[in-house]
């Protein structure tokens, strides 16, 4: 029925007004804090707003930060214990790092009902990028060759040793997640043997020979032509690799690890270095970091060492920015968020 005129603008109010009821009963109103600026445009923001119109988006200024956060729902950004005693309704923190040891440690978070998210899976291209990066500085000799350069000599192939084909050899990959799914991918392309090291039920894939759990690693370690590192620190991977793995692994492997330092024993790969065990290693982490002056890694071995880089790369920002998007509607939807921490495994 056609409503009079004079009716009209009354009912219009009425329907807007039940209409906003509808949308906040539905998605009531939350607030996210930023700790850090995730560069979201203009159109990041209209595209969020109109998705979750009941989020309130807060970027306080750095004085300003505690008193927002505390009756914040959510923050976007590196998070600490003060930060976290503060929000007293936080529910969801948003990290820019696929690690999260440092969060875990704050017994407040990890202890709590507050889901933790981070950006593991997008972080695992340039890794795996890098980690080739580092095999292959060893493999063909570029570390020589860089050496080399300061001397401005140019040596006969007998002063390098012959270079290494990785067709034909096997990988040993411990940790088959975001970053060991994509150094398999890259492995086998190059007619490499892949065999995964995963506490989870790894689906089949093309890329993996075979995977076996971590109670199965000391088995598999001997069958390595080279040794990539891409699990996540947590209790139980700390100094997982020690003086008995490297023992079991043959003459002349080579020992990549592009996840954290302290899942190795680095004193204990310094070792295998000296008695030849290990032909080469390729570290992007270390333990401590920065690894100091003086450290033996710095001159045992041929070792090429990068100072915690292989995370970064130009295409990241656009896969963290997909992330911080998608995960602020789903908050603002009441939807499961992507990326979700399992606080207790760490990972």
């Amino acid at each position: 029925m056609k409503l009079p005129r004079c009716f009209a603008p009354v009912a219009l109010t009425a329907l807007v007004l039940a209409s906003t009821a509808l949308a906040q009963t539905a998605f009531p109103t939350k607030k996210v804090v930023f700790t850090f600026n995730p560069r979201l445009t203009e159109t990041d923001l209209t595209e969020i707003k109109k998705a979750a119109p009941a989020l309130d988006l807060v970027f306080p200024s750095r004085d300003k930060l505690m008193a927002e956060l505390a009756d914040a729902d959510a923050i976007i950004g590196g998070v600490n214990r003060e930060q976290v005693l503060a929000a007293k309704k936080l529910k969801w923190v948003q990290v820019n790092s696929a690690g999260v040891e440092n969060f875990l440690s704050i017994p407040e978070l990890k202890n709590s009902a507050i889901t933790l998210t981070n950006m593991k899976i997008v972080q695992g291209v340039e890794i795996a990028d890098h980690a080739f990066a580092l095999l292959l500085g060893l493999t063909r000799r570029i570390d020589v060759a860089v050496a080399n350069r300061a001397t401005e000599t140019w040596p006969s192939l007998a002063n390098y040793g012959p270079p290494l084909e990785l067709s034909g050899k096997t990988a040993v990959i411990v940790g088959v997640g975001g970053i060991g799914t994509q150094i398999a991918v890259r492995a086998k392309a190059f007619g490499m043997t892949v065999i995964g090291v995963d506490p989870k039920d790894v689906p089949i894939s093309p890329y993996l020979d075979r995977t076996v759990w971590p109670d199965r690693l000391d088995a598999v370690l001997p069958e390595a032509d080279v040794v990539f590192i891409s699990a996540p620190h947590t209790p139980t991977t700390e100094k997982m690799i020690g003086a008995a793995q490297f023992a079991k692994m043959k003459k002349g492997v080579l020992f990549i690890a592009v996840s954290r330092g302290k899942i190795y024993d680095n004193l204990a790969l310094v070792d295998a270095l000296k008695s030849g065990r290990v032909a080469g290693a390729g570290l992007d982490v270390t333990d401590p970091e920065p690894l100091p002056k003086g450290h033996p890694l710095w001159t045992t071995g041929r070792v090429i060492i990068t100072p915690h880089i292989a995370g970064r790369s130009d295409g990241e920002g656009a896969r963290f920015h997909e992330v911080y998007v998608e995960n602020l509607i789903r908050f603002g939807r009441g939807e499961p968020l992507r990326h979700t921490v399992d606080k207790q495994a760490g990972y």
